[in-house]
């Protein structure tokens, strides 16, 4: 069966996030002079980027919800009781040097046009809409999508089934007939593929090169593959293009 819409992971896909929140933290730290308690910049971003793991787990297995995940980064980061206000600002100020770093990859705007004419586009995102809605449209690509879909809103979140059927119902198509291309191997890759969706994961720079590949998705390592991906989908019979 064709595949007439695409439905994409936001951060780390369309999005460089990574980039943007080490050179953001990297001038928060600098800003609120909190380097001289680590051996290095990146030890500092590195204890920052594990916490956020931590606690983005947390919210994506429903045990907190968005806002307390970010209030608790701050905490744990810091190492010290806040209040709730007290983290929100310190965050915030956060914010303004991460929102100052913030880019789309260089493939994503070919790939947008070269599926614009052929295929539907929508976002389903473990964030919220509050902040992917507003990243769009910052990053001047929110009107190529049809929908925008939110873990903090749906009440479920990947790599749950519902999550990506949610995507599905929402563009009113089977998911046979839909792909979803995301950054994660087991949130994006294996939990599009378990639900029924074309699961392509993008794999930059060989990031899991390590990783035994889960079964199911199609790796890629640019979203330049994607269109001929798209056309060559052979999922229900010949060789997969997963490499």
């Amino acid at each position: 069966m064709d595949i007439r819409a695409v439905v994409w992971d936001v951060d780390d896909t369309l999005f460089d996030y990574t980039s943007a929140d080490r050179e953001g933290m990297r001038a928060h730290l600098v800003a609120e002079g909190l380097l001289a308690g680590y051996g290095s910049v990146e030890e500092a971003l590195a204890r920052w980027r594990e916490i956020t793991d931590q606690q983005w787990a947390r919210f994506a297995a429903g045990e907190v919800d968005f806002e307390t995940q970010r209030r608790d980064r701050t905490r744990v980061f810091l190492g010290r009781e806040l209040t709730d206000a007290e983290a929100d600002e310190w965050f915030d100020r956060y914010l303004v040097h991460y929102e100052s770093a913030w880019s789309l990859f260089p493939d994503v705007l070919p790939v947008l046009d070269a599926l614009a004419a052929s295929h539907r586009h929508a976002v389903l995102s473990n964030s919220s809409l509050h902040v992917q809605d507003r990243k769009l449209r910052v990053l001047g690509v929110h009107d190529r999508f049809e929908a925008i879909l939110c873990a903090a809103e749906l009440g479920v979140s990947k790599p749950e089934p519902g999550a990506f059927l949610a995507a599905c119902d929402a563009l009113a198509l089977p998911p046979e007939q839909v792909a979803y291309v995301g950054d994660h191997p087991e949130i994006d890759g294996r939990g599009a593929a378990e639900a029924g969706l074309l699961s392509v994961w993008i794999d930059r720079a060989d990031a899991h090169a390590t990783l035994e590949p889960p079964a199911g998705p199609r790796r890629i390592a640019s979203l330049d593959e994607l269109p001929s991906l798209l056309r060559g989908d052979t999922r229900f019979g010949a060789s997969s293009s997963f490499r």
